[in-house]
């Protein structure tokens, strides 16, 4: 999908509360932190679980699990995205994204792209960050994650964490980081934060229209 495929320009609204364009600058920020795998006995989600406790200090907080997302036929699809889905409010109504995703092949799974597919205004103009996990990292889908997302108007962290071989961290009470996680993940946060306030106030005060 490209921005020349797209019948109705990719305007976004001035808004007060929730929907498009994200609430006013005095609320709080909203996180959603979105669990890509659905696989079978995936760890995913208590990462997933993990991220969102700790981005819950200075923001709400939104899980939403790609493994609970019923999104409509792909055969329904169109270009700069389709006319909406179970989640598209949770989406509309976050101010930044923290994407838990696993690398599968070099990438990340296909949940995430077709929950990311399904949208368009509800990204648009928003951060991302991304926490990866595999053998290596997962630094891969990271990378990979970086292009859709540019394409869809919405700002990657710098900082960015992946996780090495995290099964290995788990225990009966979750996920156990090792030393060094938290504060790089806590960093990858405030950057995200510092851009989701910036980019709130600009899609309230001077929102955008090609």
């Amino acid at each position: 999908m490209t921005e020349t495929t797209v019948t109705d320009l990719p305007t976004v609204p001035a808004a007060d509360g929730p929907g498009p364009g994200g609430g006013s600058p005095e609320q709080p920020l909203r996180i959603a932190v979105v669990a890509a795998s659905i696989r079978d006995q995936r760890m995913g989600r208590t990462l997933a679980e993990w991220a969102a406790f700790r981005a819950a200090g200075d923001a709400e907080v939104d899980l939403i699990d790609c493994a609970d997302c019923e999104l409509p036929s792909d055969g329904d699809l169109r270009p700069g995205g389709s006319a909406g889905s179970p989640v598209s409010a949770r989406i509309d109504a976050a101010d930044a994204f923290v994407f838990v995703t696993p690398e599968y092949n070099h990438s990340y799974p296909a949940s995430l792209k077709r929950l990311i597919d399904w949208h368009y205004r509800e990204w648009m103009f928003k951060p991302a960050t991304v926490l990866s996990y595999g053998v290596q990292g997962g630094l891969l889908a990271t990378e990979h994650l970086r292009g859709v997302l540019a394409e869809l108007h919405m700002v990657t962290t710098r900082r960015v964490v992946g996780l090495r071989t995290p099964w290995n961290d788990l225990g009966p009470a979750g996920y156990a980081p090792p030393a060094g996680v938290e504060p790089a993940y806590d960093a990858a946060l405030r950057e995200l934060t510092w851009w989701a306030t910036v980019l709130r106030t600009a899609r309230h005060d001077r929102p955008y229209a090609r």
